[in-house]
């Protein structure tokens, strides 16, 4: 393992990688952070239909440059090259982008999470995807989500206080009716610490509960 870890971000798009940057800065402030975009990413799997055969390989072929050049751990921010994560086994960790998150999601036993995303595609997808997860640990915890328009507005303009708003707006109706949110975006992770404290109840991101998975891994490696 090099001094300080270095972990590498696989990045389809550039709104992704400050938000998983600065979790990284916050939460592992040892790692170095290598960043790694692939710009063509969701452009040609929108060409192609989706996750082709020829798109996994590009990826297991990214991650492993990132390996074969020091990386000691890596994060793929883009959910839609999530499954080849766990289609690769090496020696150091590679995670999936919400991976860490829904396991956190699954060991809290929460009875009930709002998904929330910008657009309704994401939503659906956060929401199966988390759903089949917790399936799969055995929890009954119910999920919902809900899309938020005005957050991709706010995203786009880079405006933090727009984008705090447009959530806070869309999820205080539901704060009661929930045990936690999960920010479905890596977009919209940077309003996380802000809306969990408008709402009163935890919010979870990507970004955040990746970060410790990365810290925990790579210090319990390093203690060997």
């Amino acid at each position: 393992m090099n001094a300080r870890p270095r972990i590498a971000l696989i990045s389809a798009v550039t709104a992704a990688i400050a938000p998983a940057r600065s979790a990284l800065d916050e939460l592992y402030p040892d790692a170095e952070v290598w960043n790694i975009l692939d710009d063509r990413l969701l452009s040609d799997a929108d060409e192609r239909g989706g996750l082709d055969d020829p798109l996994r390989a590009r990826m297991v072929r990214l991650i492993d440059h990132a390996l074969a050049e020091g990386a000691d751990g890596v994060l793929l921010t883009c959910s839609l090259y999530g499954p080849v994560a766990a289609d690769v086994r090496r020696d150091a960790p590679v995670l999936a982008p919400d991976e860490a998150a829904f396991r956190e999601i699954a060991a809290a036993g929460y009875g009930s999470v709002l998904v929330v995303a910008s657009f309704e595609g994401a939503k659906d997808d956060s929401v199966e995807r988390l759903t089949t997860a917790l399936r799969a640990a055995e929890s009954d915890t119910n999920v919902t989500g809900i899309a938020v328009p005005a957050a991709m507005a706010a995203t786009k303009a880079q405006d933090s206080r727009a984008l705090l708003a447009a959530l806070s707006e869309a999820c205080v109706p539901y704060a009661s009716q929930v045990d936690a949110v999960f920010l479905a975006q890596y977009s919209l992770a940077p309003a996380a610490h802000d809306l969990a404290t408008a709402l009163g109840i935890p919010v979870l991101s990507g970004p955040a509960s990746s970060a410790v998975a990365l810290r925990d891994l790579l210090s319990a490696e390093s203690a060997r």
